[in-house]
């Protein structure tokens, strides 16, 4: 990998995002919105039903919007033959896949900057533990959504393909990362299932935050950004040039 090259791609995608304004407000506003509408939705209800689920979604929300992005928008620079042209230059797929992260993994960084801080100022979470943590959990796992969305579109010839690794690959991980039944007490084969998935420690991760004024959860951010460059790094391996 050069370190100039892969900049370049990185602000390459920057422009390109900066010029869609509908991906923008998706990747910037979306979030904002739903922590909105849950938070609307619990207003007049007693118990702390917001506070409850918003850590978690907060872990989720990114995760999901990063992967359909990248997905979508990978799959989009190899069908319509930018790729092939790009690699045929002195850029090696590092340098590619690189870039993209760095690019989405900026976005990532605003995306959840701005998803926290409306939940904290202006919806009224309550967390024990220190928000940049929230902060630093929701980056992550945004970034792990963006690894993971450029290692699936290796695997898909078309945008709609590439969507239907949604209820494949993250779908199950939201069943089974403990939002609604905790991991616990889930059967046995499922609570294996659930610790072999990334989201798992995300929630675990944003529920410590949530719960404990001093949250350890160093062991639970090295599992998402192991599972986060283990994605990038399969997709470096399985990165095609053209769909076939």
């Amino acid at each position: 990998m050069n370190a100039r090259t892969t900049l370049a791609v990185a602000g390459r995608v920057l422009i390109q995002l900066r010029r869609d304004r509908r991906t923008s407000a998706m990747l910037l506003v979306l979030p904002c919105a739903v922590m909105t509408l849950l938070w609307w939705m619990f207003e007049d209800l007693p118990g702390a039903g917001f506070s409850a689920l918003a850590p978690a979604l907060l872990a989720l929300i990114p995760f999901i919007v990063m992967f359909l992005v990248t997905s979508v928008t990978t799959l989009r620079e190899r069908t319509s033959g930018t790729l092939e042209r790009l690699l045929a230059m002195p850029l090696g797929k590092g340098d590619f896949l690189g870039g993209y992260a760095l690019a989405f993994g900026a976005v990532a960084t605003v995306q959840s900057a701005l998803a926290v801080g409306v939940s904290t100022l202006f919806l009224d979470l309550d967390v024990a533990g220190p928000t940049w943590l929230l902060l630093v959990v929701a980056v992550l796992d945004a970034v792990l959504g963006s690894a993971l969305g450029l290692f699936v579109s290796a695997f898909a010839r078309t945008e709609f393909q590439a969507v239907q690794f949604m209820p494949a690959l993250v779908v199950p991980q939201i069943l089974l990362c403990g939002l609604f039944v905790d991991r616990s007490v889930l059967p046995g084969f499922l609570e294996v299932i659930s610790n072999c998935l990334p989201l798992s420690y995300a929630v675990d991760a944003m529920t410590k935050v949530s719960e404990d004024s001093d949250p350890q959860i160093l062991g639970d951010l090295g599992l998402v950004g192991g599972f986060a460059v283990a994605a990038l790094v399969l997709g470096a391996l399985t990165l095609r040039r053209q769909s076939e």
